[in-house]
């Protein structure tokens, strides 16, 4: 079996079909340290889930647990209801799943347009050839110009990476993620830094990015959370302590005590 030969992983409940991402009960351990602990989700196709949790939860771990950049102690991981535990991150991502990373990374010598050539060229099946003129590959030249006008980066399109501001790069970081076309998008806190205006032109770029595929992001701000959000889990102490819709979220006592920092008798 080669390589990127998947097996199936075995669901309970809603059938494998309807599942995008599946943790199964997964542990990470540095050492004798646990991280995370025993951490089981089922996201759906098309659902748009965040994860919000205080500084230190896990959340960022769990991202490179399910990416592979990280390897799982214990438990598994299901993408599109195919094994995907401890696999390689670039094998990870031809199965269809792409993240973002809480620190910029681009290629910032590269134009903004050349960011999203690279992007693409996988998906659209050029392989590694010294022979091939990537100014000759209408293609992939279709595709990125087509990635630049939808994360409104068309003006920019000659810019080094690097010069432009930070919107701009998370902007370009979020083109980078779906230009693959991977159907499971992880974001990990995408409107960090960004002021209130940045941040509601980013929510509304993700919102119109990720239609139709499936949303994972840790972020911290609670209104951009409750205003992308179908559904909120909850991790602490790299336990999961909830998950629900936004209204039972704010609702939670368990929350309420242990993540915003108010008794439950306060509520």
């Amino acid at each position: 079996m080669s390589a990127l030969a998947p097996t199936a992983i075995a669901s309970r409940g809603p059938t494998t079909s309807d599942i995008a991402l599946e943790l199964d009960a997964v542990s990470k351990k540095f050492g004798r340290t646990e991280v995370i602990r025993g951490v089981s989700i089922r996201i759906p196709r098309g659902e748009r889930h965040a994860i919000i949790g205080p500084n230190g939860a896990g959340k960022s771990t769990l991202f490179n647990l399910i990416s592979g950049r990280f390897e799982v102690t214990s438990g598994r991981i299901a993408l599109n209801g195919l094994d995907i535990t401890n696999r390689k991150p670039y094998q990870v991502n031809r199965m269809g799943l792409s993240r973002s990373f809480q620190i910029t990374n681009l290629f910032h010598r590269l134009s903004v347009f050349d960011n999203l050539r690279c992007s693409v060229l996988w998906s659209l099946g050029h392989r590694h050839s010294f022979w091939k003129n990537l100014n000759k590959l209408v293609d992939v030249e279709q595709r990125a110009e087509a990635i630049l006008e939808r994360v409104g980066l068309k003006r920019r399109r000659d810019i080094v990476a690097g010069l432009l501001t930070y919107a701009e790069q998370r902007a370009l970081e979020i083109g980078i993620a779906i230009a693959g076309g991977a159907n499971v998008i992880l974001l990990d806190e995408p409107t960090a830094g960004m002021s209130r205006g940045e941040s509601k032109r980013a929510v509304e770029l993700i919102r119109d990015v990720t239609e139709g595929r499936t949303l994972v992001m840790v972020e911290h701000d609670m209104s951009v959370v409750f205003d992308l959000a179908d559904r909120i889990s909850v991790l602490v102490y790299g336990k999961l302590i909830a998950t629900g819709s936004p209204a039972e979220i704010r609702a939670n006592d368990a929350v309420r005590e242990a993540y915003l920092g108010q008794p439950a008798a306060a509520a």
